[in-house]
């Protein structure tokens, strides 16, 4: 029997012994999946309060997924979604009578008397989705588990990915057409045409390189190389210092060359403008002491996060961005630098150093696309350029 719209849970049948322990319910809302439908059918617009977040997977039922597929085709192609309309859709992709007949379409207009709370009705099936997705997760993870040729690591971090994965559902998507993402593109180019001077990226403080480049993009792996001592650390550094400092950016600083204290100092000396060297000797004038402290005051107020593992491993790095992105947000990430860091917690111990690299390059990319920020990540080129 349903249990309605206050359980949310679809019993599924079945009985059990007194022995038993009895079956788990598969999270599932019958009567709000029919209110959805129905409420798409009385009222032509109110598609458009859902069709943002609500996807047509999210059914439990396969022929709800099929009835809300059809009213997204009509709702593409500007054709009102009712009775008719929808009868014939149905009957032009061969399930109509799969989904149960105009009977079943007819029933579901019937026992909807209102659409007024139709995205109240979306985000039950919307909850239920997310709890059957946790509970395949789930599966797949104890199935790794009990795998003992797996290793710990790799096993922990695709556990990490899965449950990422769900909660990050809405922002994942299978191959799209272009018309499903045209409207998003249009929308980006008239905000930047109405708003001159503003950026879509994360802005840098440097203005010919936002101007260039918009502020660096979401999504984006931007490698910053050079020979040793040319300055790459401080650029990169003053990068992520701008981007925090004056706009307030979430920036995360994976730092494998220097320790955490060694790049605070860095950070405050380019903020009080005192040598770094001098800072690191103590040689502090009297008067420079309350620059030093307002620095210091400025620079405790940001949200930059510095990790200074020595060793990292992509694993690692990935782990850590995943968490501190569901706990604090996330903006930014820098790398310093590609070449110190470990494809594997082995080392890399099957692949020559140039494979590793390239993993390195990719993965960092993955997990850029992933928490849709940019990573910036350092790479030493060998002095033997200058030789070219």
């Amino acid at each position: 029997m349903d249990n309605g719209l206050d359980t949310g849970f679809d019993s599924g049948g079945g009985g059990s012994s007194i022995n038993e322990a009895p079956l788990k319910a598969t999270p599932a809302n019958m009567e709000a999946e029919k209110a959805v439908l129905g409420s798409l059918l009385i009222d032509p617009d109110a598609i458009i309060k859902i069709a943002n977040f609500l996807r047509a997977e999210d059914f439990f039922r396969e022929r709800h997924t099929w009835i809300y597929e059809a009213v997204l085709l009509l709702h593409e192609r500007r054709e009102p979604a009712d009775f008719v309309t929808l009868v014939d859709e149905l009957e032009r992709s061969g399930r109509l009578e799969e989904i149960g007949g105009p009977a079943y379409v007819t029933e579901l207009i019937n026992s909807t008397p209102t659409a007024i709370y139709v995205d109240f009705y979306a985000r039950i099936v919307e909850r239920t989705a997310i709890l059957r997705r946790l509970i395949n997760a789930a599966g797949r993870i104890a199935e790794l588990a009990y795998d003992e040729s797996k290793d710990v690591n790799e096993v922990v971090d695709r556990a990490e990915q899965l449950i990422f994965g769900v909660s990050e559902s809405r922002i994942h998507r299978e191959l799209v057409p272009i018309r499903s993402v045209m409207g998003n593109v249009v929308d980006r180019i008239d905000f930047l045409s109405r708003n001159q001077g503003n950026l879509m990226g994360v802005p840098t403080g440097f203005t010919l390189l936002d101007k260039t480049l918009g502020g660096l993009q979401k999504s984006d792996l931007i490698i910053l190389a050079g020979r040793p001592g040319m300055g790459k650390s401080s650029l990169a550094l003053s990068l992520a210092q701008n981007a925090a400092q004056r706009y307030a950016a979430r920036v995360a600083i994976f730092s494998l060359e220097m320790s955490s204290e060694q790049m605070v100092q860095r950070l405050l000396s380019m903020e009080a403008g005192i040598d770094s060297h001098r800072l690191r000797m103590g040689e502090v004038y009297e008067e420079e002491w309350p620059i030093l402290m307002e620095a210091a005051n400025k620079l405790a107020t940001t949200n930059i996060f510095i990790d200074d593992t020595p060793g990292a491993t992509v694993m690692d790095i990935r782990t850590k961005a995943r968490r501190l992105y569901a706990e604090h947000g996330l903006d930014m990430i820098m790398i310093d630098y590609m070449q110190l860091m470990s494809g594997s917690a082995g080392g890399g111990r099957n692949e020559n150093r140039q494979q590793e690299i390239s993993y390195i390059s990719r993965s960092l990319k993955g997990l850029a696309r992933e928490l849709s920020v940019p990573v910036v990540a350092l790479s030493q080129l060998s002095r033997a350029v200058e030789s070219r």
